[in-house]
């Protein structure tokens, strides 16, 4: 009675494989797809690589508040502070981080500095290459953590220079 039993349920599971066997299979292109991420797909809530914001004037949102750090259970953030000037204006606050490291070997993802920051300098971005033969290469500095400059700023330069081009042409046509 119990070998009949068991034959079942391994006929069940057989039926099971073989239908699936027959089935198209649904993969990523990954490295070879098209676009920026080469094919990934990620869900909306990926936390991947930090990412420093900067504010609509192109500063960046860190004040230095070391929440984030302090909200690091791997400890895994660095932040030195320093003074804002007159002359070396660099956040819109009176302190910014003069140092800001993240070291990937001990990073964990578990998102508690962005939930620390009281000015969303920090968040996760979609970035997942981390992978080196070097582990001095996962300490990344805050110039390979900062977003880009916002368009109007000047992010775009090559489609700046292009409307450029464009205007210089347009008055020499019409000239």
């Amino acid at each position: 009675m119990g070998y009949l039993r068991n034959i079942g349920a391994i006929a069940k599971g057989m039926g099971i494989t073989f239908s699936e066997m027959f089935k198209p299979t649904t993969v990523e292109n990954y490295p070879d797809g098209p676009g920026v991420l080469r094919g990934a797909v990620f869900q909306e809530r990926f936390r991947g690589m930090h990412v420093l914001q900067r504010d609509e004037n192109g500063l960046e949102k860190c004040v230095a508040c070391f929440l984030c750090a302090a909200a690091c259970p791997s400890n895994c953030i660095y932040i030195e502070a320093a003074e804002n000037t007159e002359t070396n204006r660099v956040s819109g606050a009176e302190r910014y981080a003069k140092v800001y490291n993240i070291d990937y070997n001990r990073c964990i993802f578990c998102g508690y500095c962005v939930e620390a920051c009281p000015t969303d300098a920090i968040t996760h971005g979609h970035g997942f290459e981390l992978a080196t033969f070097n582990a001095s290469n996962l300490v990344y500095r805050k110039e390979q953590l900062l977003s880009g400059k916002p368009a109007h700023i000047g992010a775009n330069e090559i489609f700046a220079s292009d409307s450029r081009e464009q205007q210089r042409l347009d008055q020499k046509a019409a000239k």
